[in-house]
């Protein structure tokens, strides 16, 4: 049946926006045209604010007087009522690789996107600047942000480099006042800027500080008083330097009242503190479930914190070393009686200054845990082992290399669901001896053939050993292996490991992370480009023998994101054999190469949407680059730059 004639004109059809995909050379930078084509990067929205970026877009009228004075009632614009349908519906939508294919569809989604995002991450500081970002997301209530390059973590970003929180906390503030979660990673943190946080926003949460560096127990303190429904304060390698005489007793400051809080991790915090303040308020925080503490914690002590927390989870345990009072020193029993009351743990970390001797107390806790941290704990192969052979759940585990081949043999015999396993040198200098080799890597890919992820510090490897690896545990996500001698070979037979490192990129398909060393050549970086597809992270130390190196890498990585290169022998041919694929990448580090200032010249040039900034270290050599640091931004050059860094 066909509808009656009416006098009204009818509607134009709504025209819809072309679904175009972001430039290739660019996905994440791409600039905005005038077209309806969805915006592909993070920018402003330069649409005249009806919601649509048309000017020819249908618009119902909403005075309810169409011809002839007919009393046709309000109703929303169909635009409107889709955007409200798209937006509850993205509220579902948590992970934030498809909330970017999300936003790249049409400048609806984009801004439906915008203003359902909780969660803001930006890999890089210096990548977009802080008005942009609160411009475009709305409401945000939690902010993940980093800062230095990886490299800083070995000391190889010069002190006073960059990375203050200072601009991102002046602007979060009057725009995110609901924000709840803040995570910093290797950013500069003042007092002050701590400060401001419990000012602007009356309902923070949680505050993760990781590898940063500037702040003291003063501005702790602020936190711990200001913050009122804190529930996390998560302090982790952070670099901590305050004289004793300038403390201040930030424990004290928290509530007296019952707290929210559920996770304190201080290990880090060098100093020393009120523990009974921290007693008390462990007793008066029922819901706290992660408790690490600094090396200023005996054993005692630990008791006691335990007596008062006993559902914990996560447990740090300071020095784990006795400091006898008058009733003299703690039993191994007494301590044990404490760990199998304990009975919710499952991550045990800490031993900062481990006493052996109190081990055994933890026997009771082993069969439960999934993850266990020995990195800071010295411990032999005869004090490890007896340890090891307990803790028959274990997914992650972090170790010292001294407890040698045979506690890692151990690890293999008892692990079988081991996923991750981190093998850290007490010596991390070029000419250490090392106490593990191929032979505790094969025992490990023979025993722990579930592994996901190794990182793994030696001085002497072997191809087999790396062979074997890649056929036992094909599953690797990340393999990190650093042979810390520089060009160190096949220690049986003197080849150069590019067989190994060849094995791990053809067998582990899903491979997204590697790490290189040792002697390799240009046909270890072939088989890294020719098989290599889903690594975003790659990490080259010591290695390659020309500028083809680099060139395999950059034509064959296609997902590569982050490239980090450091005493290896390439130069400017190398660098700009990367010229088509920079855009695409989050970041480049080279660092002690043979690059000029003319070949980082070219590539700034060529490139006016990438930052090149190039550090020297002598400056009686005019034309050579010590250290270069290559990424995209949306900011442009920065302001902050120090006086040794020169930007091209």
């Amino acid at each position: 049946m066909s509808a009656p004639p009416s006098s009204s004109p009818s509607p134009a059809p709504i025209p819809q926006p072309a679904a175009t995909l972001a430039p290739a050379g660019m996905r994440g930078a791409a600039a905005e045209d005038s077209s309806g084509s969805p915006p592909s990067r993070m920018s402003e929205d330069d649409d005249d604010g009806d919601g649509a970026g048309g000017g020819d877009r249908w618009a119902p009228d909403l005075r309810g007087c169409g011809n002839g004075g007919g009393g046709g009632g309000r109703w929303a614009p169909p635009d409107q009522v889709l955007e409200n349908v798209l937006e509850s519906v993205l509220e579902f939508l948590t992970a934030a690789r498809d909330r970017n294919a999300a936003s790249l569809v049409c400048r609806s989604w984009y801004r439906a996107e915008a203003q359902t995002r909780r969660e803001l991450f930006i890999g890089n500081c210096y990548a977009v600047s802080p008005r942009r970002a609160v411009e475009r997301f709305g409401g945000v209530r939690a902010v993940v942000l980093k800062g230095k390059p990886r490299f800083a973590d070995f000391s190889l970003v010069p002190h006073g480099w960059g990375a203050n929180v200072s601009p991102w906390v002046a602007a979060l503030g009057p725009a995110y006042p609901r924000l709840e979660r803040i995570c910093l990673k290797r950013m500069t943190v003042s007092d002050d800027e701590l400060a401001l946080i419990p000012k602007s926003f009356p309902l923070f949460k949680e505050l993760s500080l990781v590898c940063c560096d500037g702040f003291t127990t003063r501005g702790l303190a602020v936190i711990a008083e200001g913050c009122r429904h804190l529930r996390v304060l998560d302090l982790t390698e952070d670099y901590f330097h305050e004289e004793e005489s300038e403390v201040v007793d930030w424990i004290s400051k928290f509530p007296e009242c019952s707290t929210s809080l559920e996770s304190l991790v201080f290990d880090c915090v060098s100093v020393p503190f009120n523990f009974e303040a921290l007693e008390a308020l462990v007793a008066r925080s029922p819901a706290l479930r992660r408790l690490r503490v600094n090396d200023h914690v005996s054993i005692e002590q630990l008791r006691r914190l335990m007596a008062r927390a006993p559902h914990l989870t996560h447990l740090g345990t300071g020095s784990f070393r006795s400091e006898p009072g008058p009733g003299g020193a703690l039993s191994v029993s007494e301590l044990a009686t404490s760990f199998a009351a304990s009975r919710s743990l499952v991550c045990l970390s800490g031993f900062l200054d481990a006493n052996a001797a109190y081990l055994p107390a933890i026997y009771q806790v082993c069969a439960n845990l999934t993850s266990l941290n020995f990195s800071f704990a010295g411990l032999t192969d005869e004090e490890f082992i007896p340890v090891i052979r307990h803790c028959v759940n274990l997914r992650t585990l972090w170790v010292l290399d001294t407890v040698g081949d045979e506690g890692l043999r151990a690890v293999a015999e008892t692990c079988s669901n081991l996923r991750e396993l981190r093998v850290f040198p007490l010596d991390a200098t070029e000419d250490s001896e090392g106490s593990v080799s191929d032979i505790g890597l094969q025992a490990i890919s023979e025993g722990c053939r579930k592994l996901e992820s190794i990182l793994y510090f030696c001085q002497r490897m072997t191809n087999a050993a790396v062979i074997a690896m890649s056929e036992n545990c094909p599953d690797l996500l990340v393999f990190r292996l650093c042979i810390m001698g520089r060009h160190r070979p096949d220690r049986i037979t003197g080849a150069p490991m590019d067989e190994g490192f060849g094995a791990i990129v053809m067998n582990c398909k899903r491979l997204t992370r590697l790490s290189v060393s040792g002697l390799l050549t240009d046909k270890a970086f072939a088989y890294i480009g020719g098989h290599g597809k889903l690594i975003k992270t790659l990490s080259v130390a010591f290695a390659g023998n020309s500028d083809m190196s680099l060139q395999h890498v950059f034509e064959g990585c296609t997902r590569l994101q982050k490239l980090e290169v450091r005493d290896s022998p390439f130069g400017d041919k190398g660098l700009l054999s990367g010229l088509n694929y920079f855009y695409n990448m989050r970041f480049f580090w080279m660092n002690s190469c043979r690059l000029t200032v003319k070949g980082c010249g070219d590539v700034a040039q060529q490139m006016p949407n990438l930052v090149v900034e190039v550090m020297k270290e002598n400056e009686g050599e005019m034309d050579t680059v010590d250290k270069l640091y290559l990424y995209r931004s949306l900011a442009g050059p920065r302001e902050d730059a120090p006086s040794f860094v020169n930007i091209l």
